[in-house]
């Protein structure tokens, strides 16, 4: 089982930089791919960005491809999100999410956090 813990959320302007981090427990956090999802108001989760077990390979969603990027240090347990030139349709709550997964889709993630909010003003 993994316990995940995001941080780093915040009020921010457009054009501005965020970075996101999740913090897992457990021992096996190396096994699991590593998602980070979002859910703006009155909308559906939505993929945004994955990382595969050894960090060799990544995903994103393309509204946010060339600006954010997704990282994980396994020695750390640690995955972040480093979001560049924010736009106000990024505001949403950011979820990290862990599964035994190589897809996009939020069902095939079994664990997840309790998600941080950014908020990009206009």
């Amino acid at each position: 089982q993994v316990q995940l813990v995001e941080s780093g959320g915040g009020l921010v302007q457009a054009g501005d930089s965020l970075k996101l981090s999740c913090a897992a427990s457990g021992r096996t956090f190396s096994t699991y791919t590593m998602g980070w999802f979002r859910q703006a108001p009155g909308k559906e989760r939505e993929f945004v960005a994955a990382i595969s077990k050894s960090g060799s390979s990544t995903y994103y969603a393309d509204s946010v491809k060339g600006r954010f990027t997704i990282s994980r240090d396994n020695a750390k347990n640690l995955v972040d999100l480093q979001m560049s030139s924010l736009k106000p349709e990024d505001t949403a709550v950011y979820y990290c999410a862990a599964g035994r997964t190589t897809g996009t889709n939020a069902l095939g993630y079994a664990y997840w956090g309790q998600g941080t909010q950014v908020t990009v003003s206009s």
